[in-house]
């Protein structure tokens, strides 16, 4: 039996869901913007694509960690 994802990660299903787009997609949004700063990119993902703020902030932060590499 798999572990229940935790983390950033367990809310993809639903930002899939919600918003009809590809979990990658919205990765690449946010790695093509000129923002580097986690609340400024989670500011322009409401402001310009209309998420919720749990939604942007795990995007943010998933697609950030995994930028940095492994810790």
């Amino acid at each position: 039996m798999s572990e229940p994802v935790k983390g950033p990660a367990s809310y993809f299903p639903s930002i899939e869901k919600k918003y009809g787009r590809p979990v990658t997609e919205w990765k690449d949004l946010i790695r093509s913007s000129p923002l580097t700063k986690h609340m400024e990119l989670v500011s322009w993902l409401k402001a310009e694509h209309g998420l919720g703020h749990g939604h942007a902030n795990a995007l943010v932060a998933h697609t950030l960690k995994e930028d940095a590499g492994p810790a």
